[in-house]
C-alpha cells in the first residue's frame, strides 16, 4: 500500500476496533510528512472519539471543515467549495459562530427552523460580500460551496446539508454485521428526481439540464442544484439568466440508538470513488487506477495537477460510545481541517445560559 495515502487511512481506521470488529493487519501509525495531506488521528468528544483527515488536490485548498466539541455536544461542518475557496471559508468562519451567538445549540428551537435560518444567513452574508467585491473581482460571483453540518446534542443527531457531500451512520445489526445508512440525499443533476424537479420549476427552459460528456449539468455548467454562493446562477444582478440554484437545506434528525457506532461526514471527493484515512486510501487508489497510474506516480503530482485525478477530500469520522453519554467531561476543542491548530471551542459561551430563554428572530 502506498505510504502517504496509507497513513491517511490510519487516522480514522485504528480506533474503529474499539467500536466494531475490524481487521487491523494493514494499519500503520502516524501521519505522513506531506504538505498536501493533513490528519488528526484521534481526539475526544463527549460521547466517544473522532478522527479527521484532508487531502489537497486543487492549487488552492477549496474544501474547508471544522469540528467543535462541547460538554454535551459536538458540531461537524464540511464545506466543499467550487470555483475558489472564498465561499467555503466564509461558511467556516461564520456558521458555527452564528449558531453559538444565538444560543441555538443550547436552546434547540425546532431544528428545521434553526437550519433554514442559519444556512440562509450564510447565503445572504456571502452574497453581501460578493456585492461589495465583484467590481474588483468579478469572478467571485461564480464561487460557491456545498455545506454539510451535523450536531450531536445530548444524544440526538441533527444533520442539514446543501450539497453533494454525505453523512453516513454506521450501526451494528443483531448478527453483528455493520450496517451503513446514508442520512443525506444528493442535490445533484445526476439524480433523476433532481432533474425532474428542475424541469418542473423551469418548464420553458429546454436546456435547464444538459447531458455533457456523459454527466448531467444544470445549464451545462454545474452539477449541484443547491449551494451557498454561486451568485451568477441565483441573482439576476449577476447574470442575464433566471435563477436556477437555491440554498434550501435538506434536514434530518434522529435519536442515537444503542447499536449506533460511528458517523462519517465527507465531501464529494470521497464518494466519487468509493474512518478517514482508510476511506481516503480507497478513494485515491481508485482515482489512480482510473487514470492508469500507480499511486507512486500520483503522489508526486503537484497541487493543481492532482485536481485532474481527484478532488480535494475531507473526511470526519465520529465514533460513538454510549457508555460515555453524560459521563466524564472532556476538553472543549475547535479543530479546523488542513489548519494545524487546535484551540478552545466557543461552546463555552453557552455556560450559564437560561435554557428556557427564547432566541430573538434575526
Amino acid at each position: 500500500m502506498f505510504s502517504w495515502i496509507r497513513t491517511l487511512v490510519t487516522a480514522c481506521w485504528r480506533p474503529l476496533q474499539r467500536y466494531v470488529r475490524v481487521n487491523m493487519d494493514d494499519v500503520t501509525l502516524g501521519c505522513a510528512d506531506d504538505s498536501l495531506l493533513w490528519c488528526k488521528d484521534l481526539e475526544k468528544h463527549y460521547c466517544g472519539d473522532f478522527s479527521f483527515a484532508v487531502v489537497q488536490a486543487n492549487e488552492v485548498m477549496e474544501d474547508q471543515s471544522q469540528v467543535e466539541t462541547g460538554r454535551d455536544s459536538i458540531f461537524v461542518g464540511v464545506y466543499d467549495g467550487h470555483g475558489g475557496p472564498e465561499a467555503a471559508r466564509f461558511i467556516c468562519d461564520h456558521l458555527f459562530q452564528h449558531l453559538i451567538s444565538k444560543g441555538l445549540l443550547e436552546i434547540m428551537e425546532p431544528y428545521p427552523k434553526m437550519c433554514y435560518k442559519m444556512l440562509f444567513q450564510q447565503q445572504d452574508g456571502f452574497l453581501t460580500l460578493v456585492r461589495r467585491t465583484c467590481a474588483i473581482k468579478p469572478m467571485i460571483a461564480a464561487i460557491g460551496s456545498c455545506c454539510l453540518m451535523g450536531v450531536i446534542w445530548k444524544g440526538t443527531l441533527y444533520v442539514a446539508h446543501v450539497d453533494n457531500s454525505r453523512a453516513v451512520l454506521g450501526s451494528i445489526s443483531r448478527s453483528d454485521n455493520i450496517i451503513a445508512e446514508q442520512l443525506t440525499r444528493h442535490h445533484n443533476a445526476s439524480m433523476e428526481e433532481v432533474r425532474q424537479e428542475l424541469r418542473a420549476l423551469h418548464p420553458d427552459d429546454s436546456h435547464i439540464v444538459v447531458l455533457k460528456q456523459g454527466t448531467w449539468h444544470i445549464k451545462g455548467i454545474i452539477q449541484v442544484s443547491r449551494s451557498i454562493g454561486d451568485a451568477y446562477l441565483k441573482k439576476p444582478e449577476f447574470s442575464v439568466g433566471s435563477p436556477v440554484l437555491k440554498a434550501e437545506p435538506s434536514i434530518c434528525t434522529s435519536v442515537l440508538q444503542p447499536n449506533d457506532r460511528y458517523l462519517i461526514f465527507a465531501s464529494d471527493g470521497l464518494w466519487k470513488h468509493g474512518i478517514a484515512r482508510r476511506l481516503l486510501t480507497m478513494a485515491l487508489h481508485e482515482a489512480s487506477r482510473k487514470r492508469g497510474m500507480t499511486y507512486d506516480q500520483v503522489k508526486k503530482l503537484e497541487k493543481g495537477v492532482g485536481r485532474y485525478f481527484h478532488d480535494d477530500i475531507t473526511v470526519v469520522v465520529m465514533f460513538i460510545d454510549h457508555e460515555l453519554l453524560g459521563g466524564k467531561a472532556v476538553p472543549e476543542l475547535s479543530v479546523r481541517g488542513f489548519v494545524d491548530a487546535v484551540g478552545p471551542s466557543n461552546f463555552t459561551i453557552l455556560e450559564g445560559m437560561d435554557p428556557e430563554a427564547r432566541v430573538p428572530e434575526p
